[in-house]
């Protein structure tokens, strides 16, 4: 006998770190898979709300994900899959990270980030099927390659990092120090991990998605300062100082600051103006920016520190720094005579 459900646009659940997009950029649709026959069907949904199944559930049951769509750049984005079945048990997968971006959960290469794995309706009958009594768990990763930013990314090309059989109802947490991706350096690799929940193959349907969630991993990002050396010694007008900036955090504030005396990280300086750049993006960004007439805002002759820091959900960085001597000190060097007769 077919049954209809009433499906949920907001299947991503707030607390796994993925919703449906409100932003004009963006639009929404559920896609429902019948099982085992692959027939499917997609409606277009608001980023939340409730609306009857397009189709009604075979005994084989279906599958609904959540996909957004942004238009600019051109890039689609599973949010989240749900499986509906009539003995399937329920997989969530949650990501959390220090960042608390909530479109898609990212990182950095160098941090850690969480997975806590849900499992529910398992049963405990020794006669019950297999399908009902455990779930598999897989890990992938995929790089995005070099300036990469996952646009066009083939994800059935990732690679399965491990699997493992879940066969008790609860919650467990796995904590990742840092990212599996693998690069020269570490710090500057990008892309994917995946963790998803699938349903064992079983007579009525085949093995399926029932919960997965990919976390992006961006580089770590360092700078440059191009035109006063270490120890210089800077009279009247400073020189042009070029700000060189790769890889950027997508949500970050970098910025040129000085303070009297030698470099000492934490020190809370005066940002120099044009320095500044703010950054509320989905991808990381690379930047060049010059500062000419900057040496105004001292107030004082001596030893000084340009520092270039950045500012992310992780904390503040120095990325760059050098040290010079400030001195505008006119010296008039002479003798006055007189003569008389």
């Amino acid at each position: 006998m077919k049954t209809t459900i009433t499906i949920c646009a907001a299947l991503a659940l707030g607390s796994a770190g993925l919703t449906a997009q409100t932003t004009s950029t963006f639009t929404n649709f559920i896609r429902q898979v019948q099982l085992p026959s692959g027939v499917q069907w997609d409606v277009s949904v608001a980023a939340t709300g409730q609306q009857q199944s397009a189709l009604a559930i075979n005994p084989g049951g279906a599958r609904f994900e959540l996909w957004t769509v942004n238009s600019s750049p051109l890039t689609n984005y599973l949010l989240d899959s749900k499986y509906v079945g009539s003995y399937v048990p329920i997989g969530q997968v949650v990501i959390r990270s220090e960042d608390p971006y909530a479109t898609i959960p990212r990182t950095r290469a160098d941090r850690p980030f969480y997975v806590d794995l849900t499992v529910s309706g398992l049963l405990t009958d020794p006669t019950a099927p297999a399908a009902a009594k455990s779930v598999n768990f897989m890990h992938y990763k995929q790089s995005y390659g070099t300036g990469g930013t996952g646009v066009g990314l083939d994800r059935t090309a990732a690679t399965l990092i491990s699997t493992a059989s879940i066969a008790a109802n609860g919650t467990q947490t796995l904590t990742y120090s840092m990212t599996a991706l693998t690069g020269t350096p570490q710090t500057k690799v990008r892309g994917e991990e995946r963790f998803s929940l699938y349903s064992l193959d079983d007579y009525q349907a085949p093995a399926d998605l029932l919960g997965s969630l990919f976390i992006q991993i961006w580089p770590v990002a360092d700078g440059t300062l191009t035109g006063i050396t270490s120890g210089q010694v800077v009279r009247f007008v400073a020189p042009t100082e070029t700000i060189t900036l790769n890889d950027l955090y997508p949500k970050s504030t970098t910025y040129c600051q000085i303070y009297k005396g030698a470099a000492s990280l934490g020190t809370v300086g005066t940002v120099v103006p044009g320095s500044s750049l703010v950054l509320n993006e989905t991808v990381p960004q690379s930047r060049v920016l010059t500062l000419t007439n900057w040496d105004k805002i001292f107030d004082a002759d001596g030893l000084w520190t340009l520092e270039l820091v950045t500012s992310t959900p992780f904390g503040v960085e120095r990325l760059a720094y050098v040290t010079f001597t400030l001195d505008r000190t006119i010296q008039v060097n002479g003798n006055v005579t007189t003569i008389s007769d």
